[in-house]
């Protein structure tokens, strides 16, 4: 059900980012390569649905929901850049179609264009300016979180605190943003605000640290993208972590980083992690943060987007058994 309804979001928040992004030069087709080939879209699904529940009109927060999508399309475009990643969503990244400098640029360009979305909404100038506020903050917020991820590599040991505090940042901040967007352009208080922002947040965790799981356990086809990539470039998720205080650690060692890592010794080092207890802790770990997002949701009477909501968060840890 939950992705029939994400579907039907996604078609109509692609309809307004195609109107902003389907040009034919060489610039805006860069632009546009990532968010044509759609991606799950929860982030613009967030931002509806939580307007819905606060009671607030869906086609206000159609512009919003494609603003935030277009910023998440910035920080993809220029992830892939920082990691060497060649693959996303099943076709080429951008910097490997149209080199570095263009990609650069072009991930700019999603930049600007995500307030310039919340600028053609139809949102009065408060819900407005505060909408943009609170999305630009994420950015700050995201930007440190990847930098802390990036000079995480340079480590050799990092803790579960440093892990979860960077993922709160580099993940967590942008849905805790998505809740309270559309909180906000639904026309909720203070507290809702917060509390569906506190909703969000605890979604972002989960989903990150179950992203970092499929990273190394899924399939290419699955994941559309390279299996093993965060392990060859050296990230220290929270099973790289988890996994060094175990018996795995040599093999972690041997792995880590390496960038002619093969597909059989990542599939021995999972094993290892399996019978070490690793992924089911990490798979624990996720689904303490999808409890504790559903108690956000506590505040808000029973309706049909308060169980999408509901819906969501575990869609965010179901996305492969």
């Amino acid at each position: 059900m939950i992705e029939a309804e994400m579907a039907s979001v996604s078609r109509e928040v692609g309809a307004f980012i195609d109107s902003m992004l389907a040009r034919k030069d060489t610039l805006f087709k860069s632009a546009y390569h990532l968010p044509s080939h759609g991606g799950k879209r929860m982030r613009p699904y967030l931002v509806v649905k939580s307007c819905e529940a606060v009671g607030g009109d869906r086609g206000l927060a159609i512009a919003p929901a494609a603003a935030v999508e277009l910023l998440h399309n910035f920080t993809l475009v220029h992830d892939d850049i920082m990691d060497n990643d060649t693959m996303r969503r099943g076709v080429p990244t951008v910097h490997v179609l149209w080199g570095t400098p263009t990609a650069i640029l072009a991930g700019d360009l999603l930049f600007a264009e995500a307030f310039e979305a919340i600028l053609r909404s139809k949102l009065d100038d408060r819900r407005a300016r505060a909408a943009a506020s609170v999305l630009s903050y994420a950015t700050v917020k995201l930007s440190i979180g990847q930098f802390q991820d990036m000079s995480f590599e340079e480590r050799d040991e990092i803790t579960e605190v440093e892990y979860l505090e960077m993922i709160s940042g580099k993940t967590a901040a942008l849905f805790q943003a998505c809740a309270e967007i559309g909180a906000i352009v639904g026309g909720g208080g203070e507290d809702r605000v917060a509390k569906l922002g506190a909703y969000g947040w605890n979604l972002g965790m989960a989903f990150q640290i179950f992203d970092d799981y499929l990273g190394i356990t899924s399939n290419e086809e699955e994941l559309g993208k390279p299996v093993g990539n965060d392990l060859r470039e050296g990230k220290k998720t929270l099973i790289v972590i988890r996994g060094m205080q175990t018996r795995s650690r040599d093999i972690i060692k041997s792995l880590l980083g390496n960038k002619n890592a093969t597909q059989a010794q990542l599939a021995s080092l999972i094993t290892s992690l399996d019978e070490d207890g690793v992924l089911g802790y990490v798979r624990e770990k996720a689904l303490g943060y999808v409890e504790e997002a559903k108690r956000a949701l506590s505040c808000l009477p029973d309706s049909e987007p308060k169980s999408s909501l509901t819906q969501l968060v575990e869609f965010a840890v179901m996305r492969r058994k």
